[in-house]
């Protein structure tokens, strides 16, 4: 296992990433922009240096947001970001920017990868193949047994376990992949500083032995309803393909499989009884093309051909392991027909190898 963390903490400076917080506090500026902006001319330093013409040219900034830009961040906004750099210097955390080699290489692939990244923990090279556990933080008892089951397999096979630290669904991914000895990514809807819920704050220092957490907020940010939504799409863009377990009509785990659909993820959906609220959120995505999971296998399948080939070739040695109880959790196994419907076809992730 190649650790991405190791000594990188103690040569990254406050005064390098000042620049990235001072970009991303001007007024307007959206994750996309910012990150074309900065690929465009190099560095956020240029980009704040820039003229007008420049960031309309070179960038494709509006005339507002290239004026926005020229004027810079407010000073409070300044202010409150002297305060953020000392903080970063007291805690045991990393800021990851998208120029930074160690930034996950499948999020850079999406539409609007954010700037930047804390992390507390440790990612490493093996993370590049993962896959999101989602659903309801009122999971029903199946709902969680199911939950733990696909995880553990998961893992075991050695794939890293992605989700959102939530209570439900959530929750039972990242433990049960740490219980088989596998890797597990929680994405924060609040600042690195805090832990939501706070239940799960043991949760999360196990997480942080065997894994990673990670935030795009700035420090101190609290868990607001509109933070979640926009989280998602770390949770789908670190991953390879989502699996829903439960998920009510309006639950943000629909969220999470709108966005890995248009991002090029895989969805898998796992159905229940029609009779459950819990359900009809699963059995919706069925309907409009996501893959139906039963067992961690047929999501394993799906999945085989877009995995480098020499981690296919391990993963085929720990599935052969596993065999037996992978037949007897799901006695059929078996390819999942690959859908007609556009909405969730199959679109490959951008290779950035």
């Amino acid at each position: 296992m190649t650790s991405l963390h190791s000594e990188a903490k103690a040569v990254q400076t406050t005064a390098s990433l000042r620049p990235w917080f001072e970009l991303r506090a001007v007024p307007g500026i959206g994750d996309a922009i910012l990150c074309r902006l900065v690929e465009a001319l190099g560095s956020p330093d240029a980009v704040l240096r820039a003229s007008h013409d420049e960031l309309m040219q070179a960038g494709g900034a509006s005339p507002a947001l290239a004026k926005a830009i020229r004027q810079g961040a407010r000073s409070e906004d300044l202010q409150a970001i002297d305060r953020e750099l000392k903080a970063i210097e007291r805690m045991p955390i990393r800021v990851l920017t998208i120029l930074d080699p160690d930034y996950p290489a499948r999020l850079k692939t999406i539409h609007d990868p954010p700037p930047l990244l804390s992390m507390s923990g440790t990612l490493c090279e093996e993370d590049y193949h993962a896959v999101a556990i989602v659903g309801t933080r009122h999971a029903t008892p199946t709902g969680r047994v199911v939950t733990e089951r696909f995880s553990r397999e998961l893992a075991a096979a050695g794939l890293t376990v992605v989700s959102g630290l939530a209570r439900g669904i959530d929750g039972a991914a990242h433990q049960s992949a740490l219980e088989a000895g596998g890797r597990t990514i929680a994405v924060l809807g609040c600042g690195i500083d805090r832990t939501y819920p706070p239940e799960h704050l043991a949760l999360r220092k196990k997480i942080e032995e065997r894994g990673a957490v990670l935030s795009e907020l700035p420090l101190g940010a609290y868990p607001h309803a509109y933070h979640f939504p926009k989280r998602n799409r770390i949770i789908s863009g670190l991953s390879i393909g989502v699996v829903v377990v439960e998920a009510a009509p309006k639950s943000g785990s629909l969220i999470t499989a709108r966005l890995a659909a248009e991002q090029g993820r895989e969805v898998f959906a796992v159905p229940g009884s029609v009779q459950l609220e819990q359900s009809r959120g699963t059995n919706g995505l069925i309907k409009q093309g996501a893959k139906l999971a039963e067992c961690a296998d047929d999501i394993i399948e799906e999945l085989l051909p877009q995995m480098e080939p020499a981690f296919r070739a391990r993963m085929e040695e720990r599935r052969a392991v596993l065999t037996h109880q992978v037949q007897s959790s799901c006695p059929r196994l078996r390819k999942t027909r690959r859908s007609s419907t556009p909405y969730f076809r199959r679109s490959r992730c951008i290779s950035t190898n």
